[in-house]
């Protein structure tokens, strides 16, 4: 009788993005992010839980689990029971710990009329985790009696995933030479006193956005661009009522969506980070002129040219055949520092705005807002993210400090161009 062959093991390289997310990953810092659904009706959790094990077999990226090998962290996928959508709870985002949970790297909650997506970084972008949970929402609704169609990116759930959703889009578009860059200089980081682990304190801004994109326009600014120089102003101030003999930059680190640059239809990492700041040292800025010193650096350094060569740097030093045999503990321990060195002293803050969320009509009506969180960051410090539905823009600070300054100053700063903020917290005082 012929022996039956053996199948072979089935893994996933990591991308560039996860094999630092991997790396950085403890119990004071989070690459958890959030977001969620905001129900016109109180939500049913089992119609939701069939709808989540219908969904998750289309999106194979999301069904795994991270394992470390001799040299790197590798993915293979989970086939525990799972995962099982739980009650919300007070603190979200909590760090992932890769040996509990049976494994998994994603989570679902659902409050009230809310449904809620965590999604350990390393798995996918924002772009991705959208996508799931827009294909998620639509299969819910179906569950509750609805008709809704695979259009206006709702994924078929009975079409086999394609190749190309798996795709390291980092990898296909990496050039064989690239420019060495120098560093950026450090910023401010405006640290405060951390709270107790782990409080994550989060406020949540509701604005409208068609006034939010009049005022944008009215400083010739993108939303993006006008609402990164409204928290780049919050933190100069924060940073001279301190009275430091000298002050630092205030320089943000906005996450920028490849895709429309570099066609792809990945479901994974594919990032970049763009650094717009303003040095205090040159002198007193306007708003006007913080809002313009923005707008032209991002327009800037958002070429594809100069994203390609980024791209190139990171993937070159993936494919470094010392770094290859370096054992995975003592290379992981150089990426977190060079982590540190290089993605967080740089910057004051995060600020990251996927943009609008986008929905076949039909499903409008069920859906009241959007709402984004990230986790904890690697110093005590406060995120900002934004997420638009409909005419509603949801701006989000979440971070582990007591000090709630720039958040305040931001938003009053909206109130006084005339746009009405309605603020959401789950801070005690």
């Amino acid at each position: 009788m012929p022996r039956e062959k053996r199948q072979k093991p089935v893994w996933y390289k990591l991308d560039n993005a996860a094999m630092m997310y991997s790396a950085i990953q403890k119990e004071n810092y989070s690459a958890i992010y959030r977001f969620s659904a905001v129900m016109t009706e109180l939500v049913d959790p089992e119609a939701l839980q069939r709808a989540i094990d219908k969904t998750l077999p289309r999106f194979p990226g999301f069904r795994v689990r991270i394992k470390r090998g001799a040299f790197w962290y590798y993915f293979e996928p989970n086939g525990a029971p799972g995962p099982f959508v739980k009650e919300d709870m007070k603190n979200p985002c909590q760090p992932v710990r890769f040996g509990e949970d049976d494994g998994w790297l994603i989570r679902f909650f659902y409050y009230g009329h809310r449904i809620s997506l965590e999604v350990f970084h390393a798995l996918a972008d924002g772009a991705g985790s959208l996508t799931l949970l827009r294909t998620l929402l639509a299969v819910y609704l179906r569950e509750l009696g609805h008709d809704i169609p695979n259009t206006d990116g709702v994924l078929d759930i009975d079409e086999p995933p394609p190749r190309e959703e798996q795709e390291d889009a980092y990898f296909r578009y990496a050039k064989s030479r690239v420019r060495k860059g120098m560093g950026d200089r450090r910023a401010y980081q405006g640290n405060g006193t951390p709270e107790p682990f782990y409080t994550l304190n989060v406020t949540m801004g509701l604005v409208p956005l068609d006034k939010l994109r009049e005022t944008a326009h009215g400083y010739g600014a993108s939303v993006t661009e006008y609402l990164a120089a409204v928290l780049i102003e919050a933190i100069l101030a924060k940073q001279r009522r301190e009275g430091r003999r000298r002050e630092l930059p205030v320089a943000l680190a906005v996450p920028i969506n490849l895709r429309p640059h570099f066609p792809s239809k990945t479901l994974r990492n594919f990032i970049l980070t763009v650094r717009p700041s303003i040095d205090p040292e040159l002198g007193d800025y306007t708003f006007p002129e913080i809002v313009a010193q923005v707008h032209h650096h991002m327009r800037l350094h958002i070429s594809r040219q100069e994203m390609q060569a980024v791209i190139t740097r990171n993937v070159m030093l993936q494919k470094n055949r010392l770094l290859q045999i370096v054992p995975a503990p003592l290379k992981n321990l150089a990426m977190a520092v060079s982590y540190k060195i290089a993605g967080c002293h740089p910057y004051s803050t995060t600020f990251t705005n996927p943009g609008a969320f986008q929905v076949p009509a039909v499903m409008e009506p069920h859906i009241q807002r959007m709402e984004v969180i990230l986790g904890q960051s690697y110093t005590p410090r406060a995120n900002c993210a934004s997420l638009s539905f409909g005419n509603t823009m949801e701006i989000t600070f979440a971070g582990t400090v007591k000090e709630s300054e720039v958040e305040r100053d931001f938003f009053r700063h909206l109130v006084r161009e005339g746009i009405h903020v309605k603020v959401i917290s789950n801070r005690e005082e």
